[in-house]
């Protein structure tokens, strides 16, 4: 069978494919903003669509892309391990490539967390690490964060602070508990009756970008401590180099009792995810032989999956892509909140490392204004495409809004990129800002466009 033949001759139809038996109402959305490129390959931070033309990565599969697209290590890796043949997924044996891994997982991360259950997704990694927590504990309650985004299968759903994905999912799993994010009071309240198995976190929220006060994160290690709850990091998107540190937490020292990891881990070529604990808690979970599989899964501890984690961290570590990360993230948001200081309706930059999120919010002047409540008016959820769109369209640049009702743009790209990248970025971003500054003017008017055409394809 030669696949890249088959692939090459039905490219054209992958549209049409995807709207036959995948999901049309994506392929909608898609050809609606004009992110209908059609990708046929990518390197680094870049993509080529089936045009030929070059497209910057902003987005990274939504962070998956860490060390960048088809990193050349990890493909010589996973070659090598297609080529020795192995005996992979025995099941009733071990297999020598997962302990390695989990090895090089708990030599990086924080305190004593060295007990490693290997998951296929960051969502499933969630599932594990809320499984974890109860039968450690005893304990059914769960308490999370408004804004939260922890995964969309049901368990996770039931810790997501986000109402439009919650939708025709209720009722979820009960003792679920809501507070907001940020509020060390509020998270007392909630945990004080000493009746809550875990406090599950993103250490940054990554829908909307926002980053907790510096006292937040160490104040709810106390708090667990104090309750006797158990405290999950959800790094799923905000690990392994993501923020300028290898895990988010470190900014702030707090050492979770269980991290919840996946995404960026096996450099994109397989899924791959992780939930890494205290010895303490895993050991009460899988607490006697007859328990040995108290949590499992088939696909878990795979060994291409093993190999290009493996490979990752190496690349990670030895290109020093955390350093790089926040290097490179500093010059981004230095030049944003330049921009922010000349652009009214550019209110906040918030971010660390290459996570950043740009805030806009209501203008000051009358015209900008009026401009501003007829998109709304129009479609909550449009002026964020004000500026995704011209950055695709006109500058090759791909990124995205970073949540229903937030007018709040988002970037993650590789952290591979360098000044140039980021140039790239920023130049970009103040010609589409001129522009969304002049109204009536271009960039208005094709919002209008795109609040009709969506209204007509609805």
């Amino acid at each position: 069978m030669d696949i890249l033949s088959k692939v090459r001759e039905r490219h054209a139809e992958t549209y049409d494919l995807h709207k036959k038996y995948i999901n049309p109402q994506f392929v909608r959305v898609l050809e609606v903003i004009g992110f209908n490129r059609n990708y046929v390959s990518g390197k680094g931070a870049r993509l080529i669509d089936s045009d030929g033309r070059e497209v910057l990565d902003f987005l990274a599969g939504f962070g998956v892309f860490n060390i960048g697209r088809n990193h050349p290590l990890v493909a010589q890796v996973l070659h090598q391990m297609l080529d020795s043949d192995p005996a992979n997924m025995v099941q009733m044996d071990l297999g020598g490539i997962s302990g390695l891994l989990a090895e090089a997982l708990a030599k990086i991360t924080p305190g004593d967390l060295d007990a490693v259950f290997f998951t296929n997704s960051g969502a499933e990694s969630v599932e594990g690490a809320l499984k974890f927590a109860r039968q450690a504990t005893r304990r059914h309650k769960v308490v999370h964060c408004h804004h939260a985004f922890h995964g969309l299968t049901l368990g996770a759903l039931s810790v997501n602070g986000n109402r439009e994905f919650r939708d025709f999912n209720e009722p979820l799993l009960p003792g679920c508990i809501q507070v907001p994010f940020n509020d060390l009071e509020a998270l007392e309240r909630a945990l004080s009756g000493g009746d809550v198995a875990a406090f599950i976190v993103e250490p940054i929220q990554g829908k909307g970008v926002f980053v907790p006060d510096d006292d937040y994160l160490p104040g709810a290690r106390r708090l667990c401590d104090k309750y006797g709850t158990l405290l999950i990091a959800d790094e799923v998107q905000t690990g392994f180099g993501r923020t300028g540190k290898m895990f988010a937490v470190d900014h702030w020292d707090v050492v979770p009792d269980v991290m919840a990891v996946s995404k960026a881990l096996s450099g994109g070529f397989v899924p791959v995810g992780a939930v890494i604990t205290r010895r303490s808690v895993h050991a009460r979970v899988f607490d006697s032989m007859d328990r040995c599989f108290a949590h499992s899964n088939t696909f878990g501890q795979n060994d291409l999956a093993m190999a290009a984690g493996l490979a990752t961290l190496e690349v990670l570590q030895s290109e020093n892509l955390p350093a790089r990360a926040a290097e490179t993230g500093t010059y981004i948001l230095d030049g944003l909140r330049e921009k922010a200081q000349r652009y009214e309706m550019l209110h906040e930059i918030r971010g660390k490392g290459l996570m950043i999120g740009m805030q806009f919010g209501e203008p000051r002047s009358l015209t900008l204004k009026a401009g501003w409540k007829l998109v709304h008016k129009m479609n909550a959820d449009l002026f964020g495409q004000m500026i995704t769109m011209p950055l695709m369209e006109k500058h090759h640049i791909l990124t995205q809004v970073a949540g229903h009702g937030l007018d709040t743009v988002k970037i993650l790209p590789p952290l591979v990129i360098g000044k140039q990248e980021a140039d790239m970025f920023l130049d970009a971003m103040e010609t589409v800002l001129k522009d969304v500054h002049r109204f009536p003017g271009s960039a208005w008017a094709t919002t209008k466009d795109l609040a009709m055409r969506t209204m007509k394809s609805a």
